[in-house]
């Protein structure tokens, strides 16, 4: 812990609350006060040069009144297991702000975990959850008249949350009459969560259950059971076992007890005691590559497994305080010069396609007027390949990846910028980071971004794995957008869905479609749902998809037609949208479908709701308008056929009659079913209130524009600096 040229340091602006209003002057000294002796308490025998020494109320109250800095450390809950051993690296900060001459605060923010919400109402409350948190944030900073904010950054739509609460802030005091400085803040990223295994008790189980099923004929199931029982043990491969087990159970391969045994056997292996942000590259990962290319992040601290070392959390602080007074590192500024870098970023690393809701959301709350529009435009300016060997199964997860940045053999995000420059792409290089340096002087250093040693271990590759990469934004004669994740998606999917019709089978809700999926009888159902159109139609479609190998249908073989292709589904499960029912996450449908190695290579899951960061597979999400809107979506029924042109980013409801004649085309209008979209919508309602009145969405703007509030939309006026 050097020493540092900090406490001097007094905060420019017109207006100093604390000076204009003995109130809070009279009011948070005792906080400050508590927090500086509890953290003491916490690391003297660790970090003794923190020592603050004897501290009184007098002397924060003359830091208030001279406008010191006040910062706020802002954290999670420990309901949360990215939240954790948050109390060591709380104390440490506040202990170097104090050192440094500011005066330090804390507060904390309830954060739902997504993997503890799925499959239930939580799901419905989660998106919501990052606008009260925006809020929540927004209100104590502005509230309490805080300066900055060093962010432990968690997981999920915290980060993004927070961000734009601090955005607000930071738009809200650009107004001449606040006299106030801009908001500054740096976001640490939180440590990531070491993957389990299976136990060898419970592997020798799922093998005398393969079997089991081999033996009897249920060779499908065997070997979707072997193919997960090659990841990772994740919450993400829990939710695979148990569908797989579900179906198990319903063959009368094995009793629903033994199957829950198992099921508890596995949840107890799962997660190591440290806790962290999940090892796969989800929306937990995913936001910490995002704020970490937006600039946010403390490159020393950008990938850890442990709770930081006091010397990375003072160094942490101390970044902190070099940017401020300094008026082109407030938040907003970051945010702006830093979104085309974003975009491209999210494309190489295959992140998240729940950051094409948070990303615009974030734009919106800094004032910028961007939607998911400006990020195709960027996407189609610059394509970028993938460069993340990211895998849960080869032994190149995130805690690999962190565990090389430990070792120095990468330098997690200022690789990927080098790496990406070094391949011709048009990055920002002058876009300025919370470092007061811009990227281009970050890596000007950087000669061999990626140690050659790690060869195939290497998850940053310094060569293209392949072209495709990120998340596609769809059009349709169905609705305006929608997006799909070329990333989750194998080589085999990105030309089987290039021009590929697909039956639509329709779902009020997600918990029917799993059962279906689930069901040891579903080629059974999907035959008689491709029964319900005209045996010609069938037959041209089964043409249509096979190249004419195939040409007359046998319900016989549903099978073997689905195995080949011939026979694509649409599993469509509308009324899921923000204002229908808080944009849940499809994640159990998405991975049954994933684990279901004959669906998987054969057919979409398609929604207006939205997926996992972990989803993998052709999976079509933020259908706008939703459903609930009147969107085309909800209008689609059992027998319909849509055209997937993947090539042309097209997904469209083809015209049946002509179909049938021998002509494929798209219908420039939909069918007329006023009746069954009314009767839906009805249902809709009905089904709405199962949501706390306190949590509704009905005030949001659609996914294409991030599901922000309405009155955040109206002041996103800005285009982006130059």
């Amino acid at each position: 812990m050097s020493e540092n040229s900090f406490t001097d340091l007094i905060i420019e602006e017109g207006y100093n609350p604390y000076r204009e209003c003995i109130q809070g002057t009279a009011n948070e000294p005792i906080c400050v006060l508590a927090v500086i002796n509890k953290a003491w308490d916490q690391v003297r025998e660790i970090a003794p040069a923190l020592d603050p020494g004897a501290i009184t109320q007098a002397e924060i109250v003359h830091r208030l009144v001279i406008n010191k800095p006040r910062i706020a450390v802002i954290t999670g809950s420990v309901d949360h297991p990215a939240h954790l051993r948050d109390d060591l690296h709380i104390s440490l900060a506040v202990l170097r702000i104090w050192q440094n001459g500011g005066v330090p605060f804390v507060f904390g923010i309830p954060v739902i975990c997504d993997g503890t919400a799925q499959s239930n109402i939580g799901q419905s409350y989660s998106l919501a959850s990052r606008n009260h948190t925006a809020s929540a944030v927004n209100i104590t900073f502005e509230g309490h008249s805080y300066h900055a904010a060093y962010v432990l950054s968690s997981c999920d739509k915290f980060p993004a949350a927070v961000l734009s609460g601090l955005a607000a802030a930071d738009l809200a005091r650009s107004h001449v009459e606040r006299q106030q400085a801009p908001v500054w803040a740096l976001f640490v990223p939180e440590h990531v969560l070491k993957g389990g295994s299976i136990p060898a008790t419970t592997k020798a189980k799922l093998n005398a259950l393969m079997d089991q099923a081999r033996a009897q004929g249920h060779g499908d199931l065997a070997e979707d059971i072997a193919e997960n029982m090659r990841y990772i043990l994740q919450c993400s491969s829990d939710e695979a076992f148990l569908g797989q087990l579900n179906r198990a159970v319903q063959l009368d391969l094995l009793a629903e007890a033994d199957a829950r045994q198992i099921l508890n056997e596995l949840a107890a292996a799962t997660c190591d005691a440290k806790g962290g942000v999940c090892a796969f590259n989800g929306t937990g990962n995913s936001s910490r590559t995002l704020i970490t290319a937006l600039g946010f992040a403390p490159p020393e601290a950008e990938l850890l497994i442990d709770a930081p070392a006091p010397d990375i959390v003072c160094g942490a602080v101390d970044l902190l305080y070099s940017s401020l007074n300094k008026k082109h590192l407030r938040v907003t500024e970051i945010i702006g010069r830093n979104f085309k870098n974003a975009v491209r970023l999210h494309n190489t690393t295959g992140s998240s396609s729940n950051i094409l809701l948070h990303l615009p959301a974030i734009m919106r709350y800094a004032g910028y007027d961007i939607s998911i529009l400006d990020y195709e435009q960027v996407r189609a300016e610059t394509p970028v390949p993938e460069l993340f060997a990211h895998s849960l199964t080869a032994g190149r997860d995130t805690f690999v990846l962190a565990q090389q940045f430990l070792k120095g053999q990468h330098r997690g995000i200022d690789s990927l910028y080098r790496v990406l420059s070094d391949l011709g792409i048009a990055m920002d290089l002058d876009a300025p980071t919370m470092t007061d340096r811009s990227w281009g002087e970050r890596i000007a250093d950087l000669n061999v971004p990626v140690a050659p040693e790690l060869g195939e271990n290497a998850i940053i590759r310094t060569a293209p794995v392949r072209q495709a990469s990120g998340v596609e934004v769809l059009r349709g004669n169905f609705m305006s957008t929608a997006i799909v994740k070329l990333a989750g998606m194998t080589d085999r999917q990105l030309d089987r869905f290039n021009d590929q019709l697909l039956f639509v089978r329709y779902y009020e809700n997600e918990h029917l479609c799993i059962d279906e999926i689930s069901s040891p009888r579903l080629m059974e159902i999907l035959g008689k749902v491709v029964e319900t159109v005209p045996l010609p139609l069938i037959n041209a479609v089964l043409s249509h998809n096979s190249k004419g190998a195939i040409t007359s249908f046998d319900s016989t073989k549903m099978h073997d037609l689905v195995a080949a292709g011939a026979l694509s589904f649409a599993f469509v499960i509308a009324g899921q949208g923000p204002r229908a029912f808080g944009m849940p996450e499809m994640f159990a449908p998405a991975h049954h479908l994933k684990h279901h190695q004959v669906l998987e290579a054969s057919s979409i899951l398609m929604t207006d709701g939205r997926y996992s960061g972990v989803t993998k597979g052709a999976c079509v999400g933020h259908v706008t308008p939703e459903a609930f809107a009147g969107g085309g979506i909800g209008s689609l029924i059992d027998g319909d056929i849509l055209r997937f042109n993947l090539h042309d980013n097209r997904l469209d409801v083809v015209d049946v009659e002509a179909l049938v004649n021998g002509t494929l085309r798209v219908y420039q209008e939909l069918p007329e079913r006023t009746a069954l979209v009314n009767e839906r919508q009805h249902k809709m309602q009905q089904r709405l209130r199962q949501i706390a009145a306190s949590n509704l969405m009905s005030d949001v703007t659609s996914a294409e524009k991030g599901c922000v509030p309405q009155a955040v939309d109206l002041r996103a006026e800005n285009p982006l600096p130059s």
